[in-house]
């Protein structure tokens, strides 16, 4: 699956979830299970979720345009931005859903048929999840780890669910069903959060990630020499592309092909480094003061 684009994924993403939602519903319909319900609620969010990500990826790879000259890979973060607000949705349908059950607790019904069936989805959502996530790592698809992680959470709740209605078989204790169905809403709700702020940080142009610096940073560090200076080093993320520009400074007497030359190799360098980086270089003269004037942020 390694040639697989992100579309795919995507669309492996709303395979699962309408699996998953009849699953639950069955589940649901056979126990009479609060837990259960809202455990279908979360993978309806999931299918919403799945379907924009599908819209996002594809807008996302349009080529650049007159207009978006730096392309349209920020689409990204509307989805994954989006799939971070339908958790939070989900966590409050779980909730209105599960107060009244614990006012008016309910017997459960066909239990460990319902159980099977939630384990059922629960597996076919944590084996998506990680295809998912080692995609959006290999493609840099700020979408898809969003879909991972939105899935990954989805098989939380499941757990949590039936681990209440199992405790409920047990016990006889008909409130655990709506206590476990809050206490999950609660815990779902930071990944909601986080997805948020990662989405709104990069729409303000994060910058790369560290380890990615440091590789530029290594790359750069041979030709650091009393010759030759860098500064003003900005990088920037844009959905699966990076970006990244700098001032060289070298010495005024050399020709233009040099300097040049010294551009292509630190370029080509950083390119094969890091295959989805966007450079650009700025040469100016060392010795000159202005040069130096120019490099804060």
């Amino acid at each position: 699956m390694q040639n697989k684009s992100a579309r795919y994924y995507a669309f492996l993403s709303i395979g699962a979830a309408i699996s998953t939602i009849a699953l639950k519903l069955g589940a649901y319909s056979l126990t009479n299970s609060v837990g259960f319900l809202s455990d279908a609620l979360e993978s309806v969010v999931n299918l919403v979720a799945a379907i924009g990500a599908v819209w996002a990826i594809t807008y996302a790879a349009k080529p650049p345009d007159e207009e978006h000259v730096f392309g349209h890979s920020k689409a990204e973060y509307f989805s994954s931005g989006f799939e971070g607000a339908l958790i939070l949705v989900a966590a409050v349908s779980i909730a209105i859903a599960a107060i009244p059950r614990l006012l008016n607790p309910q017997p459960l019904e066909q239990i460990g048929l319902g159980m099977l069936l939630s384990l059922v989805a629960s597996a076919i959502n944590g084996g998506v999840a990680l295809v998912l996530l080692k995609a959006g790592k290999r493609l840099h698809s700020i979408t898809l780890r969003a879909d991972a992680h939105h899935l990954l959470t989805d098989v939380w709740t499941s757990v949590g669910v039936i681990l209440g209605v199992l405790l409920v078989s047990v016990t006889g204790w008909l409130i655990l069903d709506p206590l476990i169905a809050l206490v999950v809403a609660a815990n779902i709700v930071w990944t909601g959060v986080r997805l948020i702020q990662e989405s709104g940080s990069a729409l303000l142009d994060a910058s790369i990630p560290i380890e990615e610096r440091q590789i530029i940073d290594e790359i750069l560090s041979p030709h650091n020499c009393r010759q030759i200076k860098f500064h003003a080093i900005r990088t920037r993320i844009a959905g699966s592309r990076r970006f990244v520009s700098f001032h060289i400074l070298v010495p005024g007497a050399w020709t233009v092909q040099e300097g040049h030359d010294l551009c292509e190799e630190i370029e080509s360098a950083i390119c094969k480094a890091l295959p989805n980086m966007n450079v650009l270089t700025h040469l100016e003269p060392l010795e000159d003061p202005k040069s130096w004037t120019d490099q804060e942020l």
